[in-house]
């Protein structure tokens, strides 16, 4: 398959246009039409829905687009890990990670790293752990950050302890922000939001005991931003890490944490044992330096 027509195809869905993906690609529209025309017969399926004035995908064109995005993402890691190779450490580093206070460590080694090598540029991906790992062991992610409870098999990490505090986020007007902490008492007649992870739904469970059966659960959020919407609203109560929130406007929303108190651990972690680029070789050095 072609990674040309790849990004061809890519490029009509972005725009919904063939006249209009032609022009961006500089090409003729009958030369873009018969492109396409030949990979869905390759392929044996049609992608497109051709009426009307928008052009749309078919659900097999959503499932390629899906597959092609991470095909010419990796064409694209592989040009920017050989540009690494040279003199000048140029190329790119792809980071996932969730919504953690340890984000601001992963900034203070990034910030170090690039003040030696200044041309080197950061992506990141922000998601759930299961979504970070999926996209590592894909070679989509190079470096990850995931909070704890997490499987480290095949991974080399390092561990930075006590990042995050599990906290309540609530509307600054709630008669609970004049609370100091939050005790579970507090909570167990209220509607709450809780993590979508199974694991890191467990330290909650294990935080309320037996308890646990008795909450009222109204919404599941695999991000805390989309959460603080529900709670903006007056939805529910997101029990989650502290993550961002001291960039959070203060009259709006706010936190408290629980008591007892819940303390967790973050790793920075990259695949064991496989060769990585120049570029991405020295920032695992920088972590590790890091850690000493």
């Amino acid at each position: 398959m072609d990674l040309r027509v790849l990004r061809y195809f890519l490029t009509v869905a972005k725009e919904q246009s063939f006249t209009k993906a032609a022009e961006q690609l500089n090409i003729t529209q009958p030369t873009l039409s018969r492109q396409l025309a030949a990979l869905e017969e390759d392929l044996g399926t049609k992608l497109f829905n051709r009426g009307g004035h928008c052009i749309t995908l078919t659900n097999e064109g959503l499932l390629l687009k899906r597959r092609a995005l991470e095909i010419v993402d990796m064409e694209d890691k592989i040009i920017n890990e050989f540009k690494g190779s040279n003199e000048a450490m140029e190329g790119k580093i792809t980071i996932g990670c969730g919504e953690f206070m340890a984000v601001e460590i992963l900034a203070e080694i990034c910030k170090s790293y690039r003040e030696k090598y200044p041309l080197v540029q950061f992506a990141i991906h922000t998601g759930t752990a299961d979504t970070i790992s999926d996209m590592m062991g894909k070679g989509l992610v190079d470096i990850g950050l995931f909070l704890e409870p997490m499987s480290t098999e095949g991974l080399d990490y390092i561990r930075i302890p006590g990042c995050d505090h599990w906290v309540v986020t609530l509307k600054a007007d709630d008669p609970l922000a004049e609370k100091e902490v939050i005790t579970k008492e507090d909570l167990i007649n209220l509607p709450l939001i809780l993590p979508e992870r199974v694991t890191v739904q467990s330290e909650i469970a294990n935080w309320f005991g037996k308890d646990f059966g008795k909450l009222n659960i109204a919404f599941t959020s695999n991000l805390g931003t989309n959460a603080a919407v529900m709670a903006l609203h007056g939805l529910g109560y997101p029990i989650s890490i502290e993550g961002a929130a001291r960039y959070w406007k203060n009259d709006i929303l706010i936190q408290r944490r629980l008591f007892p108190k819940i303390d967790t651990s973050t790793v920075i972690a990259w695949r064991r044992n496989i060769p990585y680029s120049p570029v991405i070789s020295k920032f695992i050095e920088e972590i590790n330096a890091y850690k000493a």
